[in-house]
């Protein structure tokens, strides 16, 4: 095991670069009828979710009010979609990784086979940040925190204005750091120089 810094790095013989398969992500929020999403945000701009002392000014102050704050709350969802499909297509990613190792044999004794597949695979999440994979702005280990805690991006109508706004970054960081921790000591990182993959955005 070569150490540098504060990560540990997996010795792999020899200097051949390995292929992994295809990271393919959905650079879009795929969300099937927008206009849906901003009626949902205007209802819950318009209910009781916001007390009414928000919107204490002129009718058309009001109006133009709500509808900015429909607009955020548009914004906020959209990108949440955004971070759990990236998460959705990482996790694919890790999945098959883990096939590729077990497939060959120089490579699946660097593959912790006490570790439930693909959980707490941190190591190729590390792997996509070393290979500074661009992202677009999507935090990779909150993209995978969400797609941990969500199977399927939660409709706009299961979201509530706090976690919109506040909280679904603390959610994903906490699934994620729970999932890490899956991983038994010692957690090693893959050399990025020894590995080679594609990133397709669809």
């Amino acid at each position: 095991m070569d150490i540098v810094g504060d990560r540990a790095y997996v010795e792999l013989p020899g200097d051949k670069q390995h292929e992994l398969p295809p990271l393919l992500v959905h650079i879009a929020p795929r969300v099937k009828r927008l206009d849906k999403v901003v009626d949902m945000a205007k209802e819950l701009v318009e209910s009781d979710v916001f007390a009414p002392a928000v919107f204490a000014e002129a009718e058309i102050d009001q109006e133009r009010r709500r509808m900015d704050l429909a607009i955020q709350m548009v914004e906020q969802y959209m990108n949440l979609v955004t971070h759990w499909q990236w998460g959705d297509g990482v996790l694919e990613w890790i999945r098959q990784c883990e096939t590729t190792f077990e497939s060959r044999v120089d490579l699946r004794p660097f593959l912790r086979p006490d570790v439930w597949p693909h959980a707490g695979r941190t190591s190729f999440v590390n792997l996509l940040a070393d290979k500074s994979v661009p992202t677009d702005g999507v935090v990779l280990h909150k993209a995978v925190g969400l797609r941990l805690a969500f199977r399927q991006p939660p409709p706009m109508s299961c979201c509530s204005d706090q976690f919109l706004f506040y909280l679904n970054g603390s959610v994903a960081s906490t699934a994620y750091d729970k999932w890490a921790q899956m991983s038994p000591n010692p957690v090693s990182s893959l050399p990025p120089e020894r590995f080679h993959f594609q990133v397709v955005a669809m």
